[in-house]
């Protein structure tokens, strides 16, 4: 038999791990901004570098891609959809394709690469609650999910 203040502790971690399940989802975000910024300088760089003549087409439309990601712009996105026991953290590419991305277990924060749609993978990954692993999962978190393999 669970007393009210257990409860409500438990409604506080799992408040908490929403809201970082949040945080996730902004640093891949801002991890796909920053790893496009980069793909489209490299292009823009190359190609002044190659031919020096007036910006051609495609150096004006690399260097248009990097000025409204700059601006914080971000073709992809993340959604949470919330099962009984996880965060289903989904990823749509720019065509609207969507696929998951990770799994985090509702009550305790621990997160899991995905599987399946359905079922994440064995093995937890890192735990929301614990702020050695939720700093380091949200400084290292990539857009396309190799920080979720085994470590």
């Amino acid at each position: 038999m669970t007393t009210l203040l257990q409860e409500q502790a438990q409604q506080t971690i799992a408040d908490s791990v929403l809201k970082n399940t949040y945080l996730l989802i902004e640093a891949l975000k801002d991890n796909y901004r920053q790893y496009s910024i980069r793909s489209h300088q490299r292009a823009v760089d190359n190609f002044n570098y190659t031919y020096e003549t007036t910006d051609s087409v495609q150096s004006q439309y690399h260097q248009r891609k990097v000025d409204e990601l700059k601006s914080g712009d971000c073709p992809i996105d993340y959604v949470i959809e919330s099962g009984k026991k996880y965060h289903k953290v989904i990823f749509i590419d720019g065509g609207g394709q969507r696929s998951v991305h990770a799994f985090v277990d509702k009550k305790s924060g621990e997160v899991y690469k995905s599987a399946s749609w359905k079922a994440p993978a064995k093995g937890v990954r890192y735990d929301l609650r614990l702020i050695k692993d939720r700093e380091y999962l949200l400084q290292n978190a990539d857009w396309a999910g190799g920080y979720l393999y085994a470590r």
